[in-house]
């Protein structure tokens, strides 16, 4: 059994970062080195308790499915190829790891992906991990919403990938409409500072509803509720102690702070 590349690994990690998220980074990649310097998702899910078989199978399985998406309306857009790669800065993934999410990406685009037994193995890997497979739906949204809209055929890959992972229509279309509030509710927030009209500010607001998936008819019982639920599902800590890729952390934090920052523009109406 080979194990040095996983033990340097996480030495070097947490001597580097000097934090056990680097260290768990480097024992992932010394176990990728250990396997020869390639990931081999065929087996990927023999072990659903095994951390590292689930961390890595949460970051091939994101690129590629992304990939996927990004070809589902028959070529890769400029704008699916740039989310795909900002996404990558945003995540600060370079050299090997770098590598293995453009392979996995490039392998996603090609004729006859079998999504269906990677989505399989994947949700496999996360069994019982709710938050998990809920993240990565929501990473699949964005892709779609790249080029500022879903396209019918991104749509149809999309309901195939969350019936897979067990969630139904229904959920994704709520999804849907949360997850382009979140994008409009961002973007408003970074233009704040140069515009404070009041149709920016009801826009903002409206978006903030949607973003929590409630009304403003709901109680301010209800709205907090959806906001705690929403908090617990995205937290940080618990997504990587539940196999998130440490890497990938930066997803989640973005994710809390526009909940965060969504719930408290609607206390501040109250």
């Amino acid at each position: 059994m080979h194990i040095w590349g996983k033990i340097l690994g996480f030495l070097f990690g947490f001597m580097l970062s000097k934090n056990i998220f680097g260290a768990l980074l480097g024992l992932w990649l010394g176990h990728l080195f250990d396997r020869g310097r390639k990931l081999d998702f065929d087996n990927l899910g023999v072990n659903p308790n095994d951390d590292i078989t689930r961390q890595a199978a949460f970051f091939y399985t994101t690129f590629s499915v992304m990939g996927h998406i990004a070809k589902a309306k028959g070529q890769v857009t400029k704008h699916e190829i740039a989310f795909a790669t900002a996404y990558m800065d945003k995540l600060g993934l370079s050299g090997e790891l770098r590598q293995q999410a453009q392979d996995a990406f490039r392998e996603g685009k090609m004729a006859g992906f079998p999504l269906k037994d990677r989505l399989r193995k994947f949700r496999q890997s996360c069994s019982n991990r709710h938050d998990l497979l809920l993240l990565f739906l929501e990473i699949q949204i964005q892709v779609a919403f790249a080029d500022g809209e879903v396209d019918p055929e991104e749509r149809k890959v999309l309901h195939q990938i969350a019936k897979m992972l067990g969630f139904s229509a229904r959920d994704l279309d709520k999804l849907l409409e949360m997850m382009s509030a979140e994008s409009a509710f961002h973007q408003q927030r970074s233009r704040q500072q140069r515009s404070s009209s009041m149709q920016n500010n009801r826009q903002q607001l409206a978006n903030a509803y949607k973003l929590l998936g409630v009304s403003k008819s709901d109680s301010d019982r209800e709205i907090k509720k959806a906001y705690k639920k929403l908090m617990a599902q995205h937290h940080p800590d618990k997504l990587v102690a539940k196999g998130l890729p440490p890497e990938m952390m930066e997803v989640a934090k973005q994710k809390t702070q526009d909940i965060q920052a969504a719930y408290d523009l609607i206390s501040k109406q109250g």
